[in-house]
């Protein structure tokens, strides 16, 4: 299928002229100012956005030599370090089955409720190298490796439903494009600079995820409070060979929870593990994290319905129209043993699918799964990475494969190939039609060509309709991380390109962040390849202040406490906290502990200036009178209460406390998220209140937009 520029539509991005092709991608060509494209082996290239397919909707093929190339060099750019997902941290544990699925998919981990199958689970951030701070904005990876009876099967996915990109091809620029500029090696896990969103302004298939990213998902509390994603539609295949379309959800138990951008910052600051740290001691305190697996499960009839291409990894089933039906249960209940041998060297690859399960044309999942085996060669050393014990399947293996580099284990006996002539088990392991894997057989007809679908073609609906489904206090951070994002961003022409991409999303967005940038005119709205579909109605389950926990469960109270503090209020909080399935901490002046008022000593977990209010989830200050001035005088101690304030965090507090509260300037302006504990009543009352985690009424008078 040849493709010319005859084929395409010029349209002006701003103050950027390119050309749009059917599926509403972008190109730039060759016009005589710059250099044409070429191959590493200096052929010129027609086309850098679609990869080469069998129909505009068909798989990609193996016969693409300029895709290969290109995600061939990106995969061994970095050694050792992952190219992407470089920072990650894991943990093991089991799932669980609720019930049988045998009427959708022939998975053996899927035939018999209550049946427990061991996970290994790694998340990560992508953009940032292995020495970079948790909470960077970034997406999260989440993968889970199932040791099934079958195989291994990995759920390769990240806390987003969405991704940047619809074809696979276009992965190196992106990862380019958001990581340190190559002539100055900075900025380090951060996309606020110019290279990334000059890349996201002239590739409008990102608009939706760059709403997903601005958002407060990509600033997660915790691993153990974010959700996760396989991202692609994949295929469930029952024993009958019935095909269902299916998307991957993993919801926590304790409902989700993000962090501000202020308090993102200081976490930085004071913790740079601080992801890692709380997986850790959750584990090892017994609080084991736990997800259900949901799935969204629909035919042929409703993909060709809805209003958008299944295909397309930069779209959503919104869960009104598609629900999540939960059908099991994940635990985490084990932390590694030694952090080099299984979370560096675990080895995740959408390619690895068991009986029951199928891929989809989605070419995003396509380049995916031609690539991962690359990468870990590249990092691993050996095509023998499978020989590794946290990749090694936990059932029989059988194959002929032999020899490379750190071969633990080689076949043995005569035989190394098949067909062969020797019986029994000297002949090795024959095929077996009955049981192995059969992908499904979906007929696929079309030209060979370098295409994309028009129905990949709509960019901003979806962006949208996530914006109109986020709580006012949500649309203020996307606004702000707009505007801050972009306040680094050095050339003008690249923010209001931005704003004019905005305009086709929500005109009052786009207004606030053009007021923000203070752009002295707004640009014209960027021609669409398709019209934003208006009348999508906004989804609450895209909402995390909506989908928020019941209770403080899983969480931590901070305590600042001074020599004098009452005893008695000291054991009704930490009561009431246990009770409600928490942790308390609690922080003095000095790391020995303090004295209390019936002579108890009281160790401290953190000193003062070592334990700032960022770290938990909401705080006390339980003071006395003879030592809340020489608190008052510490900067850390104003600090703790002034940026629990700021941050909208509940905060509970003595009567001697006040003058704290008059030192650190917010006085004035407590609320009802300020609570006086007197009593074990009022104790029991505020820990109870704490399940709402954040103040957001508050927000407006600490905001500084």
């Amino acid at each position: 299928m040849a493709r010319s520029e005859q084929d395409m539509k010029p349209v002006d991005f701003a103050d950027q002229k390119v050309l749009r092709g059917t599926g509403g991608e972008v190109h730039q060509v060759a016009n005589g100012k710059r250099t044409s494209l070429t191959t590493a082996q200096g052929a010129p290239v027609s086309d850098d956005q679609n990869s080469l397919k069998a129909g505009r909707r068909g798989p990609t093929l193996l016969e693409d030599q300029h895709f290969r190339e290109k995600i061939f060099h990106f995969d061994h750019e970095r050694i050792p370090e992952r190219v992407v997902h470089a920072r990650g941290f894991g943990a093991h544990g089991y799932f669980e089955t609720y019930e049988s699925l045998s009427d959708i998919t022939a998975a053996d981990l899927f035939q018999r409720p209550g049946e427990k199958t061991d996970v290994f689970v790694r998340f990560s951030t992508v953009a940032g190298n292995k020495g970079s701070a948790d909470l960077a904005r970034d997406v999260r990876g989440f993968a889970v490796k199932f040791y099934t009876k079958e195989g291994n099967w990995d759920i390769v996915g990240n806390n987003i439903p969405v991704f940047f990109i619809q074809d696979a091809i276009k992965f190196p620029d992106l990862i380019h494009s958001a990581k340190q500029e190559p002539d100055r090696g900075f900025p380090q896990a951060q996309t606020a600079h110019d290279n990334f969103w000059d890349f996201i302004s002239l590739t409008p298939e990102s608009i939706n995820m760059a709403l997903w990213i601005m958002s407060d998902r990509t600033i997660p509390r915790s691993f153990r409070f974010m959700e996760g994603f396989g991202v692609h539609t994949f295929r469930f295949v029952n024993a009958e060979g019935k095909s269902t379309f299916v998307k991957f959800h993993w919801k926590p138990k304790q409902g989700m929870q993000s962090v501000v951008w202020n308090e993102a910052l200081k976490l930085n600051g004071a913790d740079p593990d601080f992801h890692r740290r709380d997986l850790w001691d959750a584990i090892k305190m017994g609080d084991y994290p736990e997800w259900e697996l949901g799935l969204q499960l629909f035919d042929e009839d409703f993909a060709e319905k809805f209003d958008f291409d299944v295909l397309d990894a930069t779209k959503i089933i919104p869960e009104e129209e598609v629900p999540v039906k939960p059908v099991g249960r994940m635990v985490l209940n084990r932390c590694v043993d030694n952090f080099f041998a299984e979370t560096e060297q675990v080895a995740f690859h959408t390619g690895n699918l068991v009986p029951g399960i199928d891929f989809t044309n989605d070419p995003l999942l396509q380049g995916r799964n031609f690539s991962y085996l690359d990468t870990q060669l590249s990092r691993l050393g050996s095509t023998n990475f499978t020989h590794l014990p946290v990749n090694a399947p936990r059932c029989p293996f059988h194959h002929f494969q032999q020899d490379g580099h750190m071969a633990f284990h080689n076949p043995v006996g005569r035989a190394n190939y098949e067909p062969n002539s020797w019986s029994g088990e000297e002949g090795g392991p024959p095929e077996d039609p009955k049981t192995g894997f059969a992908s499904h057989p979906e007929a696929v007809e079309g030209e060979k060509g370098r295409v994309r679908s028009e129905t990949f073609a709509d960019h901003y609906s979806q962006a949208r309709q996530f914006y109109l489904s986020q709580t006012d206090v949500e649309k203020g951070h996307i606004v702000s991380a707009f505007t801050f994002e972009l306040s680094k961003v050095e050339t003008p022409e690249i923010r209001a390109r931005i704003v004019a991409h905005l305009r086709n999303v929500d005109e009052e967005l786009a207004k606030k962040v053009a007021d923000g940038l203070r752009l002295k005119k707004m640009p014209e709205p960027i021609e669409a390849a398709m019209p934003t579909k208006m009348e999508l109605k906004a989804s609450p389950k895209l909402s995390i202040v909506l989908n928020g926990p019941e209770s403080f469960a899983g969480r931590k109270l901070g305590v600042l406490v001074t020599d004098g503090v009452d005893i008695d209020l000291v054991k009704a909080l930490k009561a009431a906290v246990e009770a409600e399935g928490a942790m308390i901490e609690f922080v003095a002046p000095m790391v020995g502990g303090v004295e209390a008022s019936d002579g108890t000593w009281i160790e401290a977990d953190e000193k003062i200036d070592g334990g700032p209010s960022v770290l938990y989830d909401a705080v006390a200050i339980l003071t006395s009178e003879d030592a809340v001035a020489a608190l008052a005088k510490l900067p850390p101690a104003k600090d703790f209460v002034s940026d629990a304030f700021v941050h909208c965090k509940f905060i509970g507090y003595s009567q001697a406390a006040k003058m704290l509260f008059e030192k650190a300037g917010i006085a004035s302006d407590m609320d009802a998220g300020c609570v006086t504990l007197s009593d074990a009543g009022e104790a029991k009352t505020f820990v109870k209140s704490l399940g709402k985690l954040r103040v957001w009424d508050r927000e407006p008078k600490v905001s500084a937009g």
